[in-house]
């Protein structure tokens, strides 16, 4: 077994690396003129099972898309090598938010992005806390391997919560299955009963509105769960309503800390007792200054790592 990261990936990977007990193969990557770029492993890869772990969110150093060619175009040279499997760990999937046409003509880009890889030959994609697995398994030919953040969170939030009456919520009614078992997943580690609530939202024209949330959430403490933060306007109106409707303590679990400059007022306003992501995407240095009790990362490589040991070790 093999495992491979471009530079963008480096951090993530190496700490699945350890958690596999394995270093890294050695690959060499190289920038050309105009944007160009090329990556080639320096081991053979003859016969050999094979992972390349590459994070799709787009960041300072380069976008979703150039990200997405390099994975591509190293895939395709592994291919090409002779690699018998390659399994793309790609924990944060791009375009995964573009599953569905809401507009006449739109593209429906998830399923573009399983095209482009299967058109390289990639034998598997694992990802973490997809936002639309209906779109995800419909978009992809390859077998796949969805990853929940539940698994990660769960006994930090035990931890956090404590002997406090719990309660689980969604910030949006596309997300309660999601939820449902995260508080399932929650309820087993505690060892007693965890409701569901969830809250109303609607979105036009870029808007989001809709502040009706159904559970009881008085004197409890409310986990707000969902996939990632964005511009943590939906978290933030979350947060409030819980707050307004006297909850005990708010917390808050998101996959993805795919974090935009607005985020910020959600560490701001202290809506939240603390937020829990992983380390599917680098966190952005200016949301450094509230690493600690805010903020806290929890890192998906052990998850990972059991999950390539069990693909490994079922390699037909």
């Amino acid at each position: 077994m093999l495992l491979f990261a471009p530079k963008a990936s480096l951090a993530l990977a190496t700490r699945i690396a350890e958690a596999l007990g394995m270093s890294l193969s050695p690959s060499e990557e190289r920038e050309f003129d105009g944007g160009e770029h090329k990556m080639r492993p320096m081991v053979e890869v003859a016969n050999e099972d094979v992972y390349v772990v590459q994070s799709l969110c787009g960041d300072a150093s380069a976008s979703a898309n150039d990200k997405l060619c390099r994975l591509l175009f190293f895939v395709g040279a592994l291919k090409d090598a002779g690699a018998e499997r390659v399994t793309v760990v790609t924990p944060y999937l791009a375009y995964a938010r573009k599953d569905r046409r809401t507009q006449p003509r739109d593209p429906v880009t998830t399923r573009y992005v399983a095209a482009v890889m299967q058109a390289v030959c990639i034998d598997r994609v694992v990802t973490l806390e997809i936002h639309n697995e209906a779109a995800f398994d419909n978009a992809f030919r390859c077998p796949t391997v969805r990853l929940e953040a539940a698994d990660v969170f769960a006994p930090e939030i035990a931890t956090e919560v404590g002997d406090q009456p719990v309660i689980v919520m969604s910030p949006d009614i596309g997300g309660v299955k999601r939820a449902q078992r995260f508080r399932e997943r929650l309820a087993r580690t505690l060892s007693r009963e965890v409701d569901l609530a969830f809250m109303e939202k609607r979105r036009a024209s870029g808007v989001v509105s809709g502040e009706t949330v159904v559970g009881e959430l008085r004197g409890r403490a409310v986990v707000i769960y969902d996939d990632m933060i964005a511009s943590g306007s939906t978290i933030l109106r979350a947060c409030q309503a819980a707050r307004e409707a006297d909850a005990k303590s708010v917390y808050v679990a998101a996959a993805h800390a795919a974090f935009l400059p607005s985020a910020s007022k959600l560490f701001e306003t202290r809506a939240a007792d603390s937020v829990l992501v992983t380390d599917s995407i680098a966190l952005r240095p200016e949301f450094n200054p509230w690493l600690g009790a805010a903020l806290r990362v929890c890192s998906l490589a052990p998850l990972v790592a059991r999950t390539i040991q069990d693909l490994a070790r079922h390699r037909p």
